[in-house]
């Protein structure tokens, strides 16, 4: 499109304001100065007139000056408020990744989508400004269009000025001033295979479109990307940064916007979930080179679906992520199990806990020297950029006790705050946790408690849905097919290194990765099942039964209660169902089941106890350290003086509890703060 000057432009964009607009002027005009901007679909003006459309697109700075001088002409009420020109929804030709920005597209008006890494405060930015003469006081107004301030060169004004060089002193009542924000947008992680490091892009805001936007959020941005001089010292160098001025902010608001899902793949989709044999299907999708572990992948698959979040009309909300924890002997593949999971998913992150500080998973604020100016900066950690998706972090154990503990709300509330510098903020973090751990000696044993076998203490245990001892023990049958599997996997890669086309089905998803990405997304997206009478039927008897059944002993809780929920909802989901049967219950109480037989059982009755994972203290453990307090008191009270060990240690011996228990259990008691140690070897109670 050619034009011959800026006030024919001007003329073209009234005409289409006055034919098209009208309506939407008007509207903006009357929620004027708390609605600042006209917001426009791209394709309303390209539909009016394609060169226009083509313009804006080619030459945008120039394109939208004259629009908005073309508003200011359109009156109002008798008024023209001063509206900004906004567009959105540009043409898929437009649309690049952050990665692929060139040169070409400076200059451009370009769609970037990604994640809000980090945000800077937002801080006044000098648009037209006042200076004063120092010695004549003349007044000089001075229009700002870079980041540096413009001063005047010489005195001069339209009242009449010294026309001298001076100083000059800027008028801060009398200039304009604009909100402005910085942001820095990554790349989605799900775009992102092969460890690739992701890319960023700094973003400036202006004026309204400040202070919607948090780390974390996943978001279009439609703006003009331009050149940022670079310095070295006093030096300009000749490569220039990549910045964006934002023109408008598209939030998504829908979970799993990115992932693009057309009608041949809905009504496969629908297809695969009448299929009677879907669960095995999806269970075979999940890392297929990996042995056995059947429930384990069941679970797996329904962490992959998850439940539905609730929202109470008290302002509560109920999550519906499952959180599950495989706790494995070495070699039992359970990093490999994580990494498959955080390439299936959506959505995800993949991070050591080794490496892993509580900013890097959680949230910070941040002293940033050159994003933020020396200012602090609000930056998300993994669990917020894994928001609707899977965190996978591996080594959980491993990660130091302060950065641990900032897991407890990002699992249960789902929130993660931050509090630092001045900054108060509360971030989401609406993601499924899956954890690996090992056990404190090497491998694990199924007839010791859980929270005495790994370094995670029991607060953080009991806000796991799921957890799984992997074991390795001897099984001539399970162990042949093991090998073989194994074996099998070897030979077929070293075939498929030399014939890529080759179909193996034993090592081969029954369901491709990239499709089941999808199925997953279709039914986060689309299917939130309620609960039958008969499933919450099912639920609530095995519940109270189970509760009554171990009589000295809490078998289930709460918590494990909502557990039940978020599985039997994920099994439903699963099928695509938007209703929660008896059978999903039944699977639901078969998974808890198996979990709890592995972790949660006291061996001496065979009954079920939760206070093993959420207190790490069993019914048999406790009643022997009743026994000891009770020793403990009675020495006390004989001698009037606190209980030598050895004395203890008779005494208990009486009561059938030998040496090495009364030593375990009497730090295990110190620690817990049941007992103090006055002296070297003698205990009194801290309760008297």
């Amino acid at each position: 499109m050619v034009v011959s000057n800026l006030e024919s432009l001007m003329g073209r964009w009234e005409r289409f304001f006055q034919d098209y607009c009208k309506d939407k002027i008007e509207s903006a005009s009357l929620l004027y100065p708390e609605k600042k901007s006209l917001l426009l679909d791209y394709w309303d003006i390209d539909k009016y007139d394609s060169e226009l459309g083509e313009y804006l697109l080619e030459k945008p700075y120039r394109a939208i000056y004259a629009a908005e001088e073309a508003l200011k002409r359109i009156e109002v009420a008798g008024e023209a408020p001063h509206l900004h020109f906004r567009i959105r929804n540009l043409p898929d030709a437009r649309k690049v990744e952050i990665r692929d920005l060139r040169a070409i597209h400076l200059g451009k008006f370009v769609s970037i989508s990604g994640l809000v890494k980090k945000v800077t405060e937002v801080r006044p930015k000098l648009e037209d400004a006042s200076f004063q003469c120092q010695k004549c006081g003349a007044v000089i107004k001075v229009s700002q269009t870079e980041n540096i301030l413009v001063e005047p060169a010489e005195c001069f004004s339209e009242q009449g000025g010294c026309g001298r060089k001076s100083s000059f002193k800027l008028l801060t009542e009398s200039s304009k001033f604009i909100d402005f924000q910085k942001i820095e947008l990554q790349e989605m992680p799900e775009g992102l295979r092969g460890g690739a490091q992701p890319m960023k892009l700094v973003i400036y805001l202006e004026d309204d479109l400040v202070g919607d936007v948090l780390p974390g959020d996943r978001i279009t941005v439609n703006g003009i990307l331009k050149a940022q001089p670079r310095r070295s010292g006093r030096m300009k160098l000749t490569e220039f940064n990549k910045v964006m001025d934002a023109n408008s902010i598209e939030i998504k608001e829908q979970a799993f916007e990115e992932i693009f899902i057309s009608e041949e793949d809905e009504k496969r989709i629908k297809e695969i979930s009448e299929d009677p044999m879907l669960y095995v299907k999806v269970r075979n999708s999940i890392a297929p080179t990996i042995y056995g572990l059947e429930t384990e992948k069941d679970a797996l698959a329904l962490q992959l679906f998850g439940g539905v979040p609730k929202y109470m009309p008290d302002g509560t909300r109920i999550r519906g992520d499952i959180h599950i924890l495989l706790i494995g002997d070495p070699g039992t593949a359970k990093s490999q199990l994580l990494r498959y999971i955080s390439q299936l998913a959506p959505r995800s992150i993949y991070s050591s806990g080794k490496s892993s500080s509580a900013a890097g998973l959680t949230a910070s604020a941040v002293k940033s020297d050159e994003f933020g100016e020396g200012g602090w900066t609000l930056e998300a950690g993994a669990l917020v950029l894994a928001d609707l998706g899977i965190a996978c972090v591996d080594e959980l154990d491993k990660m130091l006790p302060r950065d641990r503990d900032a897991l407890h709300q990002a699992m249960e509330q789902q929130e993660i705050s931050v509090a630092k510098a001045g900054i108060n903020a509360t971030l989401k973090s609406r993601c499924a946790l899956l954890g690996a751990a090992n056990p404190k000696f090497g491998r694990f044993d199924e007839y010791e408690i859980i929270a005495e076998q790994i370094n995670i203490p029991p607060a953080l245990l009991s806000r796991f849905d799921l957890i799984f001892p992997i074991t390795d023990k001897p099984d001539k049958e399970k162990d042949e097919n093991l090998a073989s599997h194994v074996l099998e996997v070897h030979k077929y890669g070293e075939m498929l290194s030399h014939e890529p086309d080759l179909d193996i089905k034993k090592i081969k998803p029954d369901i491709e990765p990239d499709f089941l990405r999808k199925y997953i997304a279709y039914a986060k997206r689309k299917i939130f099942p309620v609960l039958t009478e008969e499933a919450i039927e099912k639920i609530k008897n095995y519940y109270v039964e189970m509760r009554i059944k171990s009589k000295d002993t809490i078998s289930f809780t709460p918590r494990q209660l909502e557990a039940f929920v978020r599985i039997a909802e994920a099994s439903a989901r699963m099928r695509l169902s938007n209703v929660v049967t008896a059978e999903d219950a039944e699977r639901a109480i078969k998974i808890v089941e198996y979990y709890l037989t592995k972790v949660g059982m006291e061996r001496e009755t065979e009954t079920f106890n939760i206070d093993l994972i959420t207190t790490g203290i069993g019914k048999t453990q406790k009643d022997k350290m009743k026994i000891l307090t009770e020793i403990i008191r009675e020495i006390c009270k004989e001698t009037g003086k606190s209980a030598p060990i050895d004395e203890i240690i008779i005494r208990a011996e009486e009561e059938n509890i030998d040496k090495e228990t009364v030593d375990k259990l009497i730090g295990k008691m110190r620690r817990e703060g049941i007992i103090f140690e006055p002296k070297h070897g003698r205990y009194r109670l801290t309760s008297e």
